[in-house]
């Protein structure tokens, strides 16, 4: 569980230009940062706190390959993104990053500044005020280990020192 956190919402076709703005593609990764989501939501960079969730509609993290989206939010404490469906490279990146990423087809009934709690192992957000969890899309077990290492390059170097590679 990550205790209670403010959810940040966003719609549908949240790209990667929008997370990891172009024209800031060479600053260093805090200033980078302080530009995520900006052109969707000007606050968002400013306002975010280490823990907070973003929910988001279809397609999450469409457009280029550019793994500094992910590392964006990584680098603002967002500790997971829902969405009714990700961009693979988005997704596939963020699991290499460390970031937990969960497809949910019921986004539409959590609101942004809404406070909840994620239970990662059963795929389970728990808005407060709200009866029924939201059921997620569970993770995969291997790439749910890959999430516990820290992402995907620690996890390779815990499996090389044990041998396991």
């Amino acid at each position: 569980m990550t205790g209670m956190v403010r959810i940040w919402k966003f719609g549908d076709d949240i790209d990667t230009d929008a997370l990891a703005p172009g024209q800031y593609m060479n600053a260093p990764l805090d200033q980078l940062s302080a530009h995520c989501l900006e052109s969707v939501n000007a606050g968002f960079a400013v306002n975010v706190k280490p823990g907070d969730i973003i929910a988001a509609g279809f397609n999450f993290g469409t457009g280029s390959s550019r793994e500094q989206a992910a590392q964006a939010l990584r680098h603002l404490g967002v500790s997971a993104v829902i969405a009714k469906s990700f961009a693979g490279i988005f997704y596939r990146n963020a699991i290499n990053l460390g970031l937990p990423v969960f497809e949910c087809a019921d986004t539409d009934q959590i609101r942004d500044g809404d406070t909840a709690e994620l239970d990662l192992a059963q795929a389970k957000l728990v808005v407060a005020g709200d009866a029924d969890p939201i059921a997620c899309q569970p993770i995969p077990g291997f790439l749910m280990q890959i999430l516990a290492d820290g992402g995907l390059v620690p996890h390779l170097e815990k499996r090389f020192s044990a041998g396991k590679i």
